[in-house]
């Protein structure tokens, strides 16, 4: 049986954990509610979907300089809250990009654990051709 055409598709990029969180935030709301999704992550947005250290990073003043000090405790415990949720939905798929991968210091395997795979940018959108697509 094939899946269903994906609705929404992302290529996330951007290393500003504002910008990351509002990505995430639309990709969990769409999944949530029933569209079938998918995301493409490179470089610095790859980085911060597989960081182990993302709740202390996303606490700190130069990563967060919008948010006020009271504020910022709570985003971060958010974020990651958000990013594990995008993480274990059945409805997102979240891939990393085959370009970040071989020049980062990641490998396809690892990558693979914690994703739905890793994959050329021509190809997921080939993959999501049809979906409304946004780049963050």
């Amino acid at each position: 049986m094939n899946a269903p055409p994906y609705a929404l598709a992302a290529v996330l990029s951007s290393g500003e954990i504002e910008r990351f969180y509002s990505a995430l935030s639309v990709l969990v709301s769409s999944a949530t509610d029933g569209s079938r999704c998918a995301a493409l992550a490179s470089f610095r947005a790859l980085d911060l979907l597989l960081d182990d250290e993302l709740l202390q990073h996303a606490g700190e003043p130069e990563a967060t300089p919008s948010l006020s000090w009271a504020g910022r405790e709570t985003f971060a415990r958010s974020l990651v809250e958000l990013r594990d949720t995008a993480l274990a939905l059945d409805g997102l798929d979240l891939y990393a990009c085959a370009a970040s991968v071989e020049t980062m210091s990641r490998t396809p395997a690892g990558v693979e654990e914690r994703l739905a795979g890793v994959m050329s940018t021509p190809r997921f959108l080939r993959e999501v051709q049809g979906a409304a697509l946004i780049f963050v």
